[in-house]
């Protein structure tokens, strides 16, 4: 049976299209939400796409959090279902309590977008399960706050709880501990700031992102 991907649209959302072409190319269907839809009853797994969901304004995704949609991804991922929030999705994650910790303003206060190596230091995630544990990806990032913070003890928490999973090699945004994604204790969420929707074929200079996807497959 194929199996079924929501992407949640935000109004503002503008990496919508590019991770439904990165399910497809794994093989799954691609399933639309529009953020004021309910029900995710007829999917096996949610993402969050990057973007500026609603423009942004307060915080990134301090709004997002509000849409109704978000009340049944919440459940959703409190049932142990996959969520996978990236960028701007990650920052709504943080935003709903899915997942702990802020994405602040990058240290250098400007936009970066480059492509960077970013290392997989974790597998607690279901959704690395097909990546290589210490390996370096090249995967880019697009962000103006994608600068990772959480006090002390959270951070040790998720040090103990083996939850940071990626982490930049070259930090471009001044996140703490070079925290480029985290997952929460489960394992079903993951938020990461880097785009591997982004390296899922060739023809974009490469597929380092491609094993995301494909995670959600097995």
């Amino acid at each position: 049976m194929t199996k079924r991907v929501g992407i949640v649209v935000f109004p503002g959302s503008n990496c919508d299209q590019d991770c439904a072409r990165a399910v497809s190319l794994v093989g799954a269907e691609p399933v639309m939400l529009w953020h004021k839809d309910r029900g995710l009853s007829d999917v096996d797994s949610v993402v969050l796409p990057g973007g500026f969901s609603y423009g942004d304004y307060l915080r990134c995704g301090a709004i997002a959090k509000f849409s109704p949609i978000m009340e049944d991804v919440i459940e959703f991922a409190n049932k142990g279902k996959p969520v996978l929030g990236i960028c701007n999705g990650f920052q709504v994650l943080c935003e709903s309590g899915l997942l702990p910790g802020v994405l602040m303003r990058n240290k250098s206060l400007h936009f970066i977008c480059e492509t960077l190596p970013v290392q997989l230091v974790s597998q607690k995630s279901q959704f690395v399960n097909q990546g290589q544990k210490d390996q370096a990806y090249q995967i880019p990032i697009a962000h103006m706050e994608g600068n990772y913070f959480i006090e002390n003890d959270g951070l040790k928490s998720l040090q103990d709880n083996d939850q940071i999973v990626f982490r930049y090699q070259n930090n471009p945004n001044g996140a703490i501990d070079d925290i480029a994604g985290i997952c929460n204790k489960a394992g079903n969420v993951l938020g990461m700031m880097p785009h591997p929707e982004r390296v899922c074929e060739d023809m974009l200079g490469g597929t380092d992102g491609r094993f995301i996807f494909e995670s959600l497959m097995d």
